[in-house]
């Protein structure tokens, strides 16, 4: 991906990129659940 001159590039290529994609909806979900305990 291009941002005028510098060319950003996930950490770790595709497989970095999609890892981080698959740890943020995780722990999306967790803190969620988390959270729902919590304030009942």
């Amino acid at each position: 991906m291009r941002i005028g001159n510098v060319d950003v590039r996930p950490i770790g290529g595709t497989a970095g990129c999609l890892t981080m994609i698959l740890a943020s909806v995780l722990l999306s979900v967790v803190l969620t659940v988390v959270l729902n305990l919590l304030l009942r």
